[in-house]
């Protein structure tokens, strides 16, 4: 079977990413008291900018910062949101402004689905906004994108995170199915707001309302929604599904999140040669070799 991913250009803000000839790396920082993974390790500020430089150094082109997490469980999304935009962006900005004055081209994400904070991110110097609902949780942000010019990623949800535990399961064609469909909307959603097609990644939102076996399905067939058109994304690190998998090895309880890092690897280079041109990490180092091998490969079969 021939290997593949889309090659393009991605726009941002002020300037455009190669994608396809090699996989980026976007180091994740979670500027949160409890996101599942390294909730509370870098709430502040100076830890934050810290760990940024740090994923920069070892190799990361780009870096995603969230303020709000949207685990399983958690009440993004609502009406109600228990993190406010005020709240969001006290966290967030001051993060930005240090990374962007130590490291002034460094390509900087915002993981948002509020457009205020999006339009505060992209006035302190962020270049994409990542909406983990793909513009389904807050209708003015695909205004805001458009005016801006910004990189966007759409990332396919099922449902909010406090809704995914009642959620039934799915059969791998209804899930595909589910995930092409959800990703077409928000593709549609944006060209219609003026968003260049250029400017769009999409995301499978691997572990968003997909249950444990569900992601497996989803990696196996993921190269199918490169006939979407656009390049895809895909944070697969730490996810509760390789804990769930790991379990008969740690004496049948899930597999911690420090656990699952040689799991998340594996699953990476899965994704990179099923077609993902970006993957978002929690650890930069060690990707961004695993990466290398994948790219490798893809290269290997090129004429």
């Amino acid at each position: 079977m021939l290997l593949q991913r889309t090659i393009a250009s991605w726009k941002l803000r002020t300037r455009s990413l190669e994608l396809g000839r090699r996989t980026l790396i976007m180091g994740v920082v979670n500027i949160t008291p409890d996101s599942f993974s390294d909730g509370g390790d870098f709430l502040s500020p100076d830890a934050a900018v810290a760990r940024c430089m740090q994923c920069l150094d070892e190799g990361a082109d780009l870096l995603d910062l969230g303020a709000e997490s949207t685990r399983p469980g958690a009440q993004a999304g609502n009406k109600e949101p228990r993190v406010s935009a005020e709240e969001e962006q006290n966290r967030l900005l001051p993060v930005v402004e240090g990374i962007l004055k130590l490291r002034p081209d460094a390509v900087v994400s915002a993981d948002t689905y509020k457009a205020s904070t999006a339009r505060a991110a992209l006035t302190a110097g962020v270049e994409i906004i990542n909406d983990v609902s793909g513009f389904t949780w807050d209708e003015a942000m695909p205004a805001v994108c458009a005016q801006s010019g910004s990189g966007v990623v759409l990332m396919h949800t099922r449902g909010r995170p406090d809704e995914w535990r009642a959620q039934s399961k799915l059969g791998a064609d209804a899930l595909i199915e589910s995930v092409r469909v959800g990703l077409s909307e928000s593709l549609a959603t944006a060209t219609r707001s003026g968003i260049a097609p250029e400017s769009i990644v999409l995301d499978p939102g691997y572990g968003f309302g997909k249950k444990f076996d569900e992601n497996y399905a989803l990696l196996a067939r993921q190269s199918e929604l490169l006939a979407l058109g656009r390049p895809l994304l895909a944070g697969l690190s730490r996810k509760s599904f390789l804990g769930h998998t790991l379990a008969g090895l740690h004496g049948g309880i899930q597999a911690s999140v420090e656990a699952r890092e040689t799991a998340g690897i594996a699953a990476l280079v899965t994704a990179i040669l099923h077609g993902v041109s970006i993957v978002r990490v929690h650890q930069v180092r060690p990707a961004v070799e695993a990466a290398r091998i994948a790219d490798a490969v893809l290269d290997a079969q090129r004429p």
